[in-house]
């Protein structure tokens, strides 16, 4: 598979919020991205606070832009605050450097999309899109150690 669908970024979606349900986490708010950055699915808990769709999305973009999962993304910016700042403004404030958000890899590891979540602890968002992705039988890359 080279590229990411509509019906499997649905499928992300639908399973990284029931991963939430099952496991009593606040409202979440799902995007999924392909790999040319654009809105695949989006889907918001109507209990999920007013800025959710915006903090997925830019998860998403934020982990496809640079390469890297959300993980990694949090340990650079800790280590380069003005690196990041400038990001920030390069991509439009569209920068998130925060666990919650996942490359999604083909077979070949190739990376054909990303999930962002917001909602919960970014923990926890991680853990949903995580659930999301291996749901689709793709593979996550969070970027963790």
């Amino acid at each position: 598979m080279n590229k990411l669908t509509l019906e499997l970024a649905s499928q992300m979606v639908d399973t990284a919020l029931a991963e939430g349900r099952r496991l009593a986490l606040q409202p979440l708010c799902v995007a999924v991205l392909d790999a040319g950055g654009h809105l695949l699915a989006l889907k918001r808990d109507e209990r999920a606070s007013l800025l959710r769709p915006q903090i997925a999305t830019g998860k998403a973009a934020s982990v496809l832009g640079m390469g890297f999962g959300g993980r990694e993304l949090a340990h650079r910016a800790a280590a380069l605050p003005a690196f990041f700042n400038a990001l920030s403004a390069l991509a439009g404030g569209n920068m998130v450097p925060v666990p919650g958000g996942v490359l999604v890899r083909n077979g070949a590891g190739e990376v054909i999309g990303a999930i962002g979540i917001s909602g919960d602890s970014s923990d926890n968002d991680e853990r949903c899109a995580i659930a999301g992705v291996l749901g689709a039988n793709l593979m996550p890359d969070s970027g963790a150690c």
